[in-house]
């Protein structure tokens, strides 16, 4: 639908050009102005909507809440699975023996 306005506004052109009345040919350039303004709205109208999430696709807040407090219990589970010190001082992970801590823990 958009092109159709875009081939409207080049007929009111060819008009604006063709025509020997000067208010002929300024109400046919106002014409095309209107014609190429519609034409590009709609073709960005066509864009933004084909690019918009799909709302069946959102998260209902029920649901964000349980994904929170999933992750919240995870976080708490790996700070209570953290052993605090050593001997030496230095802090141990969960991540395993051999790999350093991981910054800011």
């Amino acid at each position: 639908m958009p092109w159709l306005f875009l081939l409207l506004a080049l007929g009111a052109i060819v008009v604006a050009f063709t025509t020997t009345s000067v208010p002929l040919a300024a109400i046919a350039l106002l014409l095309s102005l209107v014609f190429v303004v519609i034409g590009v709205m709609g073709l960005l109208a066509q864009r933004v909507g084909s690019q918009s999430r799909n709302e069946a696709m959102m998260v209902d807040p029920v649901e964000l809440r349980r994904l929170r407090e999933q992750a919240e219990a995870r976080r708490a589970g790996a700070v209570a699975t953290t052993v605090t010190t050593t001997t030496v001082g230095s802090p141990i992970t969960s991540e395993g023996p051999g790999r350093p801590p991981s910054a800011g823990q």
